[in-house]
């Protein structure tokens, strides 16, 4: 069942909130081990995830279905974010969220362009020989 652009815009604002929220309550449990300081650099990439598919979301109501999220300004503004929300945890959960933020920019590219991708019509032109 697929939503419109509206509400995936408010689902995806309110599910980064509460992402954020629960990095900054349980940021003492985060940094207590190396696996949890992991998790805490991966939850800042869901993070990012969460934040841009917001943020495209909310341009596709506003300007139409057909405009697209550009790496710059919307994906360096939203990894910015994450970063930045990362890095108030621990400095080694903005380098995991880092690394698996671009990650997931990478999956999130192929699927855009295995959905949305536009096949490529190849012509072939053929020469008359001179006789």
């Amino acid at each position: 069942m697929a939503i419109s652009s509206s509400q995936s815009f408010i689902l995806a604002s309110v599910l980064s909130l509460l992402v954020f929220s629960g990095m900054q309550m349980y940021k003492h449990l985060l940094v207590s081990s190396q696996p949890l300081t992991l998790l805490g650099g991966f939850l800042g990439s869901i993070l990012f995830s969460l934040i841009l598919t917001a943020v495209g979301n909310l341009e596709s109501s506003l300007f139409g279905k057909s405009f697209q999220t550009k790496l710059f300004p919307e994906v360096i503004i939203c990894l910015g974010i994450a970063l930045t929300a990362s890095g108030m945890v621990h400095r080694i959960c903005t380098t995991v969220c880092l690394v698996l933020s671009l990650v997931h920019l990478y999956h999130i590219n192929l699927l855009s362009q295995k959905i949305y991708g536009q096949s490529v019509a190849v012509q072939t032109f053929t020469t008359k020989k001179r006789k």
